[in-house]
């Protein structure tokens, strides 16, 4: 199971995705959920971290290209006018 939830993450495939090799994907995803709620997956993490730090296997060194990190034009908290229905409005007066 363990072997599976890597190789989806690793390939970044959707679930329904894995191969065949790995039994039924819904079997992966609940023993994945249950170990995610549960806190395992912290605590491998943790574990791991903490052990390639000990070794010095871990460059903490952070580096952040805000190229990528784009918002869509309609995340932003902003009001534009783009005319519209004031526009519209307006056309009607000036034609009566």
């Amino acid at each position: 199971m363990v072997e599976a939830i890597i190789y989806r993450y690793r390939c970044g495939i959707a679930w329904r995705d894995l191969p065949e090799t790995f039994g039924p994907w819904q079997t992966v995803w609940t023993w994945h959920h249950r170990m995610a709620k549960t806190g395992t997956w912290d605590q491998v993490h943790a574990k791991l971290t903490a052990a390639a730090d000990a070794a010095g296997l871990v460059d903490w060194s952070l580096s952040v290209d805000s190229t990528i990190a784009r918002a869509h034009q309609h995340a932003t908290n902003t009001t534009r006018l783009t005319g519209g229905w004031i526009e519209l409005h307006e056309s009607r007066n000036r034609a009566a």
